[in-house]
C-alpha cells in the first residue's frame, strides 16, 4: 500500500483525469440532489423524461466553468484555502447559470428541466464533495510523508490569532515533523475550549503536559507578551529541559505569512529587559592588537570562548595555558582550522606550579593576562575544599605575582557571582582571590581588573537544530 502511495505521489496524474473526476462528482451530486428532493421516493415521470437534458446541461455548464477557471490544474495534494474559495465561487457561478438556463427554458419551452430545489441541493453537495475530497487527499499525502509516529510533540503558548497561525504553519510544512499537542493560554476564559480540534490548557497544566506527552519544544506565540512573563515561561521550560521558540513580530513575517524557519530558539538577548550592550570594537582592538596574550584555563568553557573572541583582534600571539590535555588539544585543532594565519601557543601547565608558570612568563613575556583557570563547581568543591584553596587562591596568587614581576600591562581575573557574600567553599576561595588581586592593584604597575561571571546561560540554549 505504501509503495502504491509513493508511486502515486511521485507521478502526478494527468490534469484531464482530474477534470473527468470532477465531472463524475458533479453527476453523482445531481443524482443525489434528485433523490434528496423527492425523499428517495419515486421520481415523477415528468422529471424522469427531462433527466437527460438536466444531466447534459449541468455537466456542460460545469465543464465550461471548470475549464475557464482551471480548477482542475491545481496540485490536489497542496490544496489550500485559496483553492477552496476558487472552487466555491466556480460552483456558485455554475449553479447560477443553471438557474438562468432553467428560466430561459421556462419562457421558451414552457417547463423547468431542472427543479430549482435540485439546483440548490446539487450546488451544495458538489461544493462539499469537491472541497472535502481535495482536503482528504492532502491529509493522506502529508500523513504518508510524515506519519504521526515519526513526529515529535510541541506545545503552543498562546491561543490567540498568532497561536492559530503558528499551528497552521506547522501543519502545512511537510518538512517539519512536529505535532501540536495543545495550546496553553493565560486567559482563564479560554480554558477547556479548543482551536481546530486542539484543546486549550491553563498555565498550571504546562509542567504536566510536558511530562505526560514528552514535549520537545514550546513555541511562545503571544506577540504582545511582557518581558517578565516571557522570562517566567522560558525559565519554567528550561527547568523542564524543553527548548523554547518564539514567533517573530508580524513586521518580520515573509510577505505577511509566517514560515516555520522564522520560529527561532530564544537567545540570551531576548531575555534581557534592556538592549544588549554594544562592544567598542575599535577600543578592544587597540588594547589587544599586536600584543602577547596569556589565557589561563584556556580549555574551559570561559577560557576557550575568550580565546575564540580575542583571536579576532589580531594579537601577536596567544598563549593557551591549561592542565586539561584533551580539551586543550581540541581547542588547538579548532583554532588551527578556523584561524590558520593566527599565532598561538598551546602550553600544558598547572597554575599551582609556580616554576612552570615563571618559565611561561619568562619565555613569552605576555602583555595581557586573562586568568580564567579555577575550580568552579560548588558541590564538588564542598567535597574537596583543599583543592579549591590550592587552585583558586594560591594558583591565582602565583599568576598575579608573576604578572607584577614580569611587568604585565593588564591582568583580568574571571571571578564568579558566588563570591558575593559567599556561602560555600568555592565562592569563599574566589572572594579571597579577589581581595588579593585588589590589594596588588594598589601598589603594582600592572592594572588589575576583576570581572564576575554569573551562570553561563548560553549552555541552556544549545539545543540541536529543528
Amino acid at each position: 500500500m505504501s509503495g502504491l502511495l509513493s508511486f502515486f505521489w511521485k507521478n502526478n496524474i494527468p490534469r484531464w483525469s482530474i477534470l473527468i473526476i470532477d465531472l463524475l462528482v458533479c453527476a453523482f451530486s445531481l443524482t443525489l440532489a434528485f433523490f434528496l428532493r423527492f425523499n428517495f421516493a419515486h421520481i415523477p415521470d415528468a422529471d424522469l423524461k427531462t433527466l437527460p437534458i438536466a444531466y447534459t446541461a449541468t455537466l456542460a455548464i460545469r465543464a465550461i466553468t471548470f475549464f475557464i477557471s482551471k480548477t482542475y490544474k491545481g496540485v490536489v495534494r497542496y490544496t489550500g484555502s485559496k483553492d477552496a474559495i476558487r472552487i466555491l465561487l466556480v460552483i456558485m457561478i455554475g449553479s447560477s447559470l443553471l438557474i438562468v438556463f432553467d428560466f430561459i427554458t421556462r419562457f421558451t419551452v414552457g417547463l423547468y428541466y431542472i427543479p430549482l430545489s435540485v439546483i440548490i441541493i446539487d450546488g451544495l453537495v458538489t461544493m462539499f464533495i469537491m472541497i472535502c475530497s481535495r482536503l482528504a487527499v492532502k491529509a493522506i499525502y502529508f500523513e504518508s510523508k510524515n506519519p504521526e509516529k515519526q513526529k515529535t510533540n510541541i506545545l503552543i503558548y498562546g491561543a490567540g490569532e498568532s497561536g492559530l497561525i503558528t499551528k497552521r504553519t506547522l501543519d502545512r510544512d511537510a518538512a517539519v515533523k512536529y505535532k501540536v499537542i495543545g495550546f496553553v493560554d493565560d486567559d482563564e476564559k479560554k480554558k477547556g475550549r479548543s482551536l481546530e480540534g486542539i484543546f486549550i490548557y491553563p498555565p498550571s497544566k504546562l509542567e504536566e503536559l510536558i511530562k505526560e506527552n514528552e514535549i520537545d519544544a514550546v513555541v511562545i506565540s503571544i506577540l504582545n507578551i511582557s518581558q517578565n512573563r516571557k522570562n517566567e515561561i522560558v525559565d519554567q521550560c528550561i527547568n523542564l529541559n524543553v527548548r523554547v521558540l518564539a514567533v517573530p513580530p508580524v513586521a518580520k513575517w515573509i510577505n505577511g505569512e509566517l514560515s516555520f524557519n522564522q520560529l527561532k530558539t530564544i537567545n540570551i538577548e531576548s531575555l534581557l529587559e534592556r538592549d544588549a550592550i554594544k562592544l567598542d570594537v575599535d577600543l578592544i582592538k587597540q588594547q589587544i592588537e599586536n600584543k602577547v596574550v596569556l589565557i589561563t584555563g584556556a580549555a574551559g568553557s570561559i577560557g576557550s570562548e575568550m580565546a575564540r573572541q580575542i583571536i579576532n583582534y589580531s594579537p601577536s600571539k596567544i598563549i593557551l595555558l591549561d592542565q586539561a590535555e584533551s580539551p586543550l588539544y581540541e581547542l588547538e585543532m579548532e583554532l588551527t582550522e578556523k584561524f590558520p594565519n593566527s599565532s598561538f601557543e598551546v602550553v600544558i601547565g598547572d597554575i599551582r606550579n609556580k616554576e612552570r608558570l615563571a618559565n611561561v612568563f619568562r619565555t613569552f613575556k605576555p602583555h595581557l593576562v586573562y586568568h580564567a583557570a579555577a575550580y568552579k563547581h560548588v558541590p564538588m568543591m564542598e567535597n574537596n575544599p583543599s583543592e579549591s584553596i590550592l587552585t583558586n587562591i594560591f594558583g591565582t596568587k602565583n599568576v598575579a605575582d608573576l604578572a607584577v614581576e614580569y611587568g604585565v600591562q593588564k591582568f583580568v581575573m574571571v571571578s564568579t557571582d558566588k563570591a558575593v557574600n559567599p556561602t560555600n567553599v568555592m565562592g569563599a576561595s574566589k572572594r579571597i582571590a579577589e581581595i588579593y588581586i585588589q590589594s596588588l592593584g594598589k601598589t603594582a604597575q600592572t592594572k588589575f581588573v576583576t570581572t564576575r561571571f554569573g551562570n553561563v546561560l548560553a549552555k541552556w540554549f544549545s539545543y540541536p537544530p529543528l
